[in-house]
């Protein structure tokens, strides 16, 4: 795969899922599910916009600038770490709707992980950091939704992590 296809696929993979968040947001009346949709909305599309500009850079001059690919999500170590600290403030409550979205998210993001693994397994050097530093965000991306899935599925608590920190780590 050329590194001008990896891009523009990679776009459409985002917006994608990014969509997902945004009709999550706008299906669910949990104002901390909407809170956490909306950050995972945003990050996508930092992502979208982020790419928008690589592809302009290499078709404007052909070299793809590195640059710090930043996210609001977690690691996995400290998604793991909040898990943990969730089962002692379990409570009962309906989320089915949600869990479908959650579900719908999990797909979007199984999906875009599995792109951004053949893409780091077909390209080389600068380009192959580019897909390899999404792969890792993805990955905690998915983490976290399962995370979610998981909780309802097991006991019905949903997205009580501690708010997540917005600032670049």
């Amino acid at each position: 795969m050329k590194i001008e296809e990896a891009i523009k696929t990679a776009i459409e993979y985002e917006i994608k899922v990014r969509d997902v968040y945004e009709e999550a947001v706008n299906k669910t009346d949990d104002e901390t599910g909407k809170r956490i949709f909306s950050i995972m909305a945003k990050e996508e599309n930092y992502h979208v916009e982020y790419l928008r500009k690589k592809l302009k850079d290499w078709e404007e001059d052909g070299v793809i600038r590195p640059e710090k690919l930043k996210t609001a999500i977690p690691s996995e170590e400290k998604i793991n770490s909040d898990i943990a600290n969730l089962e002692a403030k379990m409570q009962e409550k309906d989320y089915s709707d949600e869990l479908l979205m959650l579900h719908k998210a999990l797909e979007m993001e199984d999906k875009t992980m599995s792109f951004y693994e053949k893409v780091v397994g077909e390209l080389d050097g600068e380009h192959k950091q580019l897909f390899a530093n999404f792969l890792k965000i993805e990955k905690n991306h998915k983490a976290i939704v399962q995370a979610e899935i998981d909780q309802i599925e097991g006991a019905g608590f949903w997205f009580d992590f501690q708010e997540f920190n917005l600032e670049v780590e």
